[in-house]
């Protein structure tokens, strides 16, 4: 039998080697020269004015829900289909998630119901790049300038992923990235802030440090530090930047890896897709992803329930995602939807991820696909496997 887990870490071989050097240093709390140098290499790969590193994506929304000026009363707009933490860093300030329904195709907030789900309360709309494929930007930036409201991204799963030849989180005002055990760069835990608009970095650095000007302290622009502002300690310890450094270094390299073994996958489900067996992801022509997840949409839950059921037989752990925000307990509490969300709750019901990580081997994505097709074909149609 297989033993292949959905995901598994990826090291690229020169995080103990920075680690050590973070070590001898003698600098271990955050922002020092490991965090400064993943800051400027998401600066300028990202073509983001400023970027600040946190402990999570978490903290970088929550940051960004700040900047925003969200308070009680307030209205975001927000797909159901994501993670908790993308309304949580708003209900945080008082602020009441309203969720839009997503697109059939790319599995994004759904652009077309943003002007009835927009009101007088709504301060900030923050679309989601599910599996790391862009959501129509322009559609949703212009609307929010016609109302005057915040684009903030989370862009947790978006990392060298574009739209329109634009780097995911660095369109909206502000943007969010995660370095998650689970996401293509990572440092276990960790995430960061991009600060696209100018005007903002200087309160954001303040919200970063405890709300304290230390930052203007140590460049000298102030001759002693206090507390200035509302804010909380964000910064991950030199320890994590070291780790995300080594990450960073290899990102282009890894996310070639994920997308090798992404297309192997799209390819072996071509012809699936085509009898109606299951329907594979859908990259817009526009966009660029990063082969974060790859997913198959099946009929129903009992189908979707089935596979996963047959592939942990094999030995293989595939998962389905989002319990949507909107029928779940605290979405229920804090949110409310926009009308029903019936897209939202078809794809909840028929989604499973299949395992993909940059060490996987041929033969690991081949048993896979095998794995796949065997369980969704009826019985006596023969699976293909992929030709590497």
């Amino acid at each position: 039998m297989s033993d292949i887990p959905f995901n598994q870490p990826f090291a690229t071989g020169n995080e103990f080697t920075y680690i050590r050097e973070a070590l001898e240093h003698g600098h271990l709390s955050g922002n020092g020269p490991f965090s400064d140098r993943c800051a400027r290499w998401l600066e300028q790969r990202m073509n983001s004015p400023h970027v600040l590193l946190t402990h999570s994506c978490t903290a970088a929304l929550e940051i960004a829900a700040m900047l925003a000026g969200v308070g009680p009363g307030d209205e975001i707009v927000m797909p159901s289909f994501t993670f908790a933490s993308t309304a949580n860093a708003f209900v945080l300030r008082g602020a009441t998630p309203v969720f839009v329904d997503i697109r059939d195709d790319t599995l994004n907030l759904d652009e077309r119901q943003l002007s009835g789900a927009i009101g007088p309360r709504t301060k900030a709309i923050v679309p989601v790049h599910y599996a790391g494929v862009g959501c129509d930007m322009d559609s949703i930036l212009e609307l929010a300038a016609d109302v005057g409201a915040v684009v903030i991204e989370d862009a947790a799963q978006g990392l060298l992923a574009t739209y329109r030849g634009r780097e995911l989180g660095s369109i909206g005002r502000l943007g969010a990235l995660s370095f998650h055990e689970t996401k293509n760069v990572i440092s276990g835990e960790g995430g960061a802030l991009l600060v696209n608009d100018p005007d903002l970095i200087e309160r954001a650095e303040t919200m970063h440090e405890k709300g304290t000007n230390r930052r203007r302290f140590y460049r000298g622009e102030v001759d002693k530090y206090t507390w200035v502002d509302i804010g909380s300690s964000y910064a991950p310890s030199e320890i994590i930047a070291a780790f995300l450094w080594a990450q960073l270094e290899q990102a282009t390299e890894i996310t070639g890896r994920r997308l090798r073994i992404w297309q192997l996958y799209h390819d072996a489900f071509s012809g699936a897709e085509q009898e109606g067996i299951l329907r594979r992801p859908v990259v817009p022509a526009d966009r660029t992803h990063n082969a974060h997840i790859y997913y198959v949409l099946l009929a129903d839950e009992r189908r979707r329930d089935g596979l996963i059921r047959d592939l942990a037989a094999s030995g293989i752990r595939a998962v389905f995602h989002y319990v949507p925000l909107h029928s779940s307990e605290a979405g229920r509490v804090y949110g409310r939807s926009f009308g029903t969300l019936p897209v939202t709750d078809a794809v909840s019901a028929s989604l499973v991820r299949l395992p993909l990580w940059p060490g996987m081997s041929d033969e690991q994505v081949e048993l896979v696909i095998d794995a796949t097709l065997a369980s969704v074909r009826p019985r006596g149609r023969r699976a293909t496997s992929v030709q590497a």
